[in-house]
């Protein structure tokens, strides 16, 4: 594994016991220049996962806490008139971070979901017809919870699309959990951590995940996979071909976090469900025979011809 990114996971694993592949999948959207949506239950660790993540590079963190009345003003800021000099200033709000929790998005009405979207798609918003650009690195990580659904407002295509993974990280084991207690009972492993790398670092590892080297043979099958996603018979509206750019982005960054400077197959069937599942609409047969996108995309894989080259040409 890369070095660097090592040392942050071992720094996370201080705080978090048994969720290495969600920390490695966090990275994995960081470096891809990407943004998380983790849907789980409350108290499984999504914040702590999150702040962790922040102190381990020593970035800005801000935690933006969406409920019904929350207004596009509290996410991106405002122009405050000032009576001394005669002009308007912008306050910032807490988009302006480095890494920012956006923590039960699905809380907030449509109108302030959508604020949100300029921001992670160009790194930049929009305040009184001024651009203003986004610190860099910039990554978004939205909670929601997939079982109180009362009082919510469900995701739109156009906001679940601009995330790049969507991931679940479920309760840890009774192991685990001893191993939890025991680590809480004698100290406070977060306000102990340091940070290991620095911003710079980052953006340094994601210029290297951009020229990771992909084959002509797997980003053809990135695309059979998204062709078969828009074919299949449960499925109403398949990945787009954002969603196939988004997978070869994860795939390279995957592949840097695991020491290489080329994907393989295996990097795109690893990541493949997390990439295109929360982007598929399925017809309501899918619903009446209890399918899951999740479980879908299983089958499209097992179907999907994997490249024989996995030694890469340059």
């Amino acid at each position: 594994m890369n070095e660097q990114i090592e040392k942050i996971l071992l720094n996370i694993d201080k705080v978090m016991i048994g969720k290495r592949n969600i920390a490695e999948l966090s990275l994995v959207s960081l470096l891809a220049k990407g943004h998380v949506l983790l849907e789980d239950v409350p108290g499984v660790g999504k914040t702590m996962l999150v702040k962790a993540l922040a102190k381990s590079i020593n970035a800005s963190f801000k935690r933006i806490q969406f409920t019904p009345d929350l207004l596009p003003s509290d996410v991106l800021g405002v122009s405050i008139y000032n009576p001394k000099t005669l002009a308007f200033e912008y306050r910032e709000g807490p988009i302006m971070g480095n890494i920012v929790l956006a923590d039960e998005i699905n809380r907030t009405s449509p109108k302030t979901q959508s604020a949100l979207l300029e921001a992670m798609e160009e790194a930049t918003i929009s305040i009184d017809g001024e651009t203003k650009a986004l610190g860099q690195p910039f990554f978004v990580m939205a909670t929601q919870n997939p079982i109180e659904y009362e009082g919510t407002y469900p995701l739109p295509e156009a906001q679940l699309d601009r995330f790049l993974l969507k991931m679940k990280m479920g309760y840890p084991t009774e192991t685990e959990e001893y191993e939890l207690l025991t680590r809480m009972a004698e100290a406070t492993p977060f306000a102990e951590l340091t940070p290991v790398l620095h911003l710079d670092d980052i953006l340094a590892l994601q210029q290297q995940a951009e020229a990771v080297f992909i084959d002509a043979t797997i980003r053809n099958y990135i695309v059979q996979i998204a062709t078969a996603t828009r074919n299949h018979k449960y499925i109403y509206l398949g990945a787009s071909p954002r969603a196939s750019l988004a997978l070869m982005r994860a795939c390279k960054a995957y592949a840097l976090i695991q020491g290489r400077d080329y994907v393989t197959p295996d990097d795109v069937q690893y990541l493949a469900p997390y990439v295109f599942s929360h982007r598929l609409i399925l017809k309501p047969e899918a619903r009446y025979d209890d399918m899951m996108p999740e479980q879908i995309m299983e089958r499209i894989l097992a179907k999907v011809a994997v490249p024989a080259r996995r030694v890469p040409v340059k």
